[in-house]
């Protein structure tokens, strides 16, 4: 029963943390996606091309609002997937506090924000660039068979004019409670997400889940990278934890916290639905292990 009421404040006090930061996301999302404000959307679709670069300092703000924020807004295509990998890499969670709390590390949180930025804007460039390639080849193969199937029927045509009627403008409506309804409708899920991964780390204990690490730098890469994985603010506390006290390498951590995007991960499987999206879900799961594995050990040849 402790350890149920335990989980269930800490699930409470995360939640109550992290939701200032997705309701002034979502007010952001919400003003930008007002009718009154097409020509903010125009120039931030102009700048998409950017996406890396601003996911990637959206990402260094403390908690994992910008996270969950963008995961929703990929799974409506409003982002591109580098941007999300750029959030996602960038993204700390609790780390930056408790940091920041322990002075003695404030060289190591400058470190690991300045490179936590740098990895996530060429990983964030690296994916779009190469779906943009792919886009591109898909493109030519559609164009060579729509040309193979004119001449082979020379006197029919269609028309690929897009009719973008008044109709199908966003509906006025008030964007401070569509901005709380959203933020409200991730902070469940948020809630549910943490509450059951706390009693898991309470039932395990901080001691046995410490013990898995061994003294060798890249077995602690590999597995501070599958605690990262673990979709709650306690992995993030726990690699942290181990760095200040002794237990891991600052790589280690690195690559941890790279792979850990707070509840992000959460919201990307419960927004980013549809037939065969699963599959792509757990590859950007395994492509995030990746990139976070790399990462560290690339920052382990000259800053253990």
């Amino acid at each position: 029963m402790q350890i149920l009421l335990t989980a269930l404040s800490d699930a409470a006090l995360d939640t109550l943390k992290v939701f200032p930061i997705l309701y002034l996301a979502y007010l952001l999302v919400a003003y930008f996606s007002h009718s009154k404000s097409k020509n903010l959307t125009k120039f931030l679709n102009k700048t998409k091309s950017a996406g890396p670069c601003v996911g990637a300092f959206l990402g260094c703000v403390p908690q994992c609002g910008f996270s969950s924020v963008m995961a929703d807004l990929y799974s409506r295509r409003a982002i591109t997937l580098g941007t999300l990998f750029a959030v996602f890499i960038a993204t700390s969670d609790e780390a930056i506090p408790i940091l920041i709390a322990n002075p003695n590390f404030i060289i190591d949180l400058l470190i690991l924000i300045g490179l936590k930025v740098v990895f996530a804007i060429i990983f964030g460039y690296i994916v779009d660039l190469v779906l943009k390639i792919f886009a591109n080849r898909k493109k030519k193969e559609l164009a060579c068979r729509v040309l193979a199937e004119d001449l082979e029927h020379i006197h029919d045509h269609c028309s690929c004019h897009g009719h973008f009627d008044s109709k199908n403008h966003c509906n006025e409506k008030n964007i401070f409670l569509d901005a709380l309804y959203h933020s409200l409708n991730i902070a469940i899920y948020i809630f549910v997400a943490t509450f059951l991964i706390n009693i898991i780390v309470e039932s395990v204990g901080m001691e046995a889940m410490t013990n898995w690490f061994g003294g060798n730098l890249y077995v602690q890469i590999l597995l501070a990278g599958l605690i990262g994985l673990i979709p709650n603010c306690a992995s993030s506390v726990f690699l942290v934890e181990l760095f200040i006290n002794g237990g891991i390498n600052f790589s280690a951590m690195f690559s941890g916290l790279c792979v850990g995007a707070g509840v992000g991960i959460i919201i990307l499987f419960s927004k980013n639905k549809g037939k065969n999206k699963i599959w792509q879900n757990l590859a950007i799961m395994f492509l995030l292990y990746i990139m976070g594995v790399v990462s560290g050990v690339l920052v382990s040849l000259f800053y253990a």
